[in-house]
């Protein structure tokens, strides 16, 4: 194990940082305790049960990281299995929980990573991820007779096979070894003092898309491979390099994803109807036997409409105690745009009015896929805790069912088709369907782009037009899904749905940012070619003043906004700076390069 920080409590506290200074991800020359720390995590907890107060924070560490008591009373209850659950042993699951708008937020997450990263690992600041390893074994000398605790990783970040790998390492020893195996472990990540002499074995630098990482914890190494936009769906899992320093490796082959296979195998003849569920933001409820199962699955959903990034909000794991328990719960008419994973049987009397619940059975190592096509049932018949697993719906999907696609996973299982095959060929489904709906989409937005020639040095940059709902469907005659999909049914309908969603916000938010990043870029290119000398020369002074001000306010938004310009496109605006300002009066220089 590695050693422990000799006085942890006296490290100075420093705001978030990105640690991000250029496209290439390079670290600020000035790093302070904990920086590194909160690249990758909030913090570390630990849930004990008390036989007076029930579930409490025992220990969090670092020490000067606060949380607000709504966030610490929702990781107590979400740190522990539902106590139906009967979970002996050790378990992991994990968790999503809002984070108090009263907290000033981090902003350690730096546009340039957003611009570069794919859209479902993108910063989320209004969420905490709490990645939990739970000990439940029986022990005499407790009053309730057992041993029961949590060792919890909290992060802003959805690194869900990374996280659950490192708490699976970090917790274990925790156990052994007590609050010491905390501190190293942190000591390891923030690797504190920072000594740029032996950068070399700096292991844990800020995440940043497209760079392969070696992150030594605990005497061992994590190697991964951090992601980027540009990455072709369905890349190959990164391969075993090297061991530095010689310690264990364990490669991470994504830093996210689920094992989707699995995780819909309980109801793989509707993971189509599902598809269409989640990409139109519909309320959703999993029911499962465990958290593990029930926090697996919702994620498994989530990301069914990858590279679409899900916007509504998503629970992989909730119970009664939760402080959105009344707001989720309480609206029979018309319940949130919200999935929810469950394992408390209360649900499912209090969630029946929910327009569609998946109940999830014990999962043995004898289930077989179904190769018949089952009906959904009707959501009013999930009242006990005897009903069936299956998926409960009144939805009628909007497309034929692809049926080619069940029948060769059913086969595959039958065959002992190796997993990861099994997993690939459900994800390579998925990806294809989403694309399918989403070129359209993206072709249409590509229209709506001003022309290059429009755009002038001497007006205000363009702005991509309006999206124009029935303009668009007018579009879907000659280039609509069916140029990349067979699935017949009616798009236009599922279209009209999803333009209610806010995935169809989230998305056109983003691209309608990143079009509008171009058109000022393009603007910018465009002042460069301009004879901004001599337009100013006829001009009174406090234009020229006026000018340089404006010219200034770009330089500062390319940064601020990270617009996709080019370093020598910069160069040329300071240069046409430095000349305008040559031209003006000498007591208007000394102020303009005083400020």
């Amino acid at each position: 194990m590695a050693s422990t920080i000799s006085n942890p409590k006296s490290l100075r506290p420093s705001s978030f940082t990105d640690g991000i200074n250029s496209e290439k991800g390079i670290r600020s020359q000035t790093i302070l305790p904990w920086d590194k720390f909160s690249n990758w995590l909030h913090s570390i907890c630990v849930v004990t049960f008390d036989l007076e107060l029930g579930q409490a924070l025992e220990y969090s560490y670092p020490g000067h990281v606060k949380l607000t008591e709504k966030e610490k009373m929702n990781i107590c209850y979400l740190s522990f299995p539902d106590s139906n659950s009967g979970c002996m042993g050790d378990t992991q699951f994990n968790f999503r929980i809002r984070q108090c708008q009263s907290r000033t937020q981090s902003h350690h997450r730096s546009q340039t990573y957003d611009k570069n990263s794919p859209n479902i690992l993108q910063s989320d600041v209004a969420h905490f991820y709490g990645f939990v390893y739970f000990r439940q074994v029986k022990d005499k000398s407790s009053r309730r007779g057992y041993f029961q605790k949590s060792v919890v990783l909290l992060s802003r970040l959805p690194y869900i096979t990374l996280f659950s790998n490192l708490v699976s390492i970090i917790a274990p020893e925790y156990f052994d070894n007590g609050e010491p195996t905390i501190e190293a472990a942190c000591h390891d990540i923030d690797q504190w003092p920072y000594d740029p002499a032996c950068h070399d074995i700096d292991q844990w630098p800020a995440p940043v898309p497209g760079e392969t990482l070696h992150l030594p914890i605990m005497g061992c190494v994590l190697q991964l491979r951090m992601p980027q936009r540009q990455d072709k769906p369905g890349s190959p899992a990164i391969k075993k390099t090297f061991e530095p320093t010689g310690s264990p490796m364990t490669v991470v082959p994504c830093v996210h994803d689920v094992e989707t296979f699995r995780c819909l195998q309980p109801v793989l003849p509707h993971v189509q109807l599902l598809w269409e569920l989640i990409l139109t933001g519909e309320p959703l409820v999993v029911m499962a036997p465990s958290p593990s199962i029930c926090s697996d699955t919702v994620h498994a959903l989530v990301n069914m409409i990858n590279p679409l990034r899900f916007m509504p909000d998503y629970r992989p794991y909730f119970t009664i105690h939760d402080s959105e328990f009344k707001e989720y719960t309480t609206r029979t008419q018309a319940p949130p745009s919200v999935v929810l994973g469950v394992t408390n049987p209360f649900f499912a009397k209090t969630l029946q009015h929910w327009p569609h619940v998946i109940r999830i059975g014990e999962v043995s190592s004898n289930d077989k896929s179904n190769s018949k096509t089952l009906k959904p049932k009707k959501p009013g018949s999930l009242k006990t805790l005897e009903s069936k697993p299956g998926v409960y719906t009144q939805y009628k999907p909007f497309l034929s069912k692809d049926k080619s696609i069940i029948k060769r996973l059913v086969k595959g299982v039958q065959t002992k088709r190796p997993q990861e095959v099994q997993d690939a060929m459900l994800r390579r489904h998925l990806l294809e369907l989403t694309q399918s709906f989403i070129i359209p989409l993206e072709r249409y937005v590509a229209s709506l782009m001003p022309l290059q020639r429009n755009i002038s040095p001497w007006k205000h940059p363009p702005r991509l037009k309006p999206f124009e709902p029935e303009e668009f469907l007018k579009t879907l005659e000659h280039s609509g899904p069916q140029l990349t999909s067979g699935l017949k049914g009616d798009w236009v309908g599922l279209y009209r749905r999803f333009f209610r969603s806010a995935n169809f916000e989230g998305w056109f938010r983003q691209r309608q940012q990143e079009v509008n990043h171009k058109l000022t870029a393009l603007h910018l290119e465009a002042l460069c070619n301009a004879d901004l000398l001599e337009w100013s020369q006829d001009k009174q002074e406090v234009e020229v003043v006026d000018l340089v001000l404006k010219l200034r306010e770009k330089m500062v938004n390319i940064g601020t906004d990270g617009l996709p310009v080019k370093p020598e496109v910069i160069q040329r605006l300071r240069t046409h700076i430095e000349s305008i300002i040559s031209t003006l009066p000498e007591d208007l220089q000394s102020v303009l390069k005083s400020h």
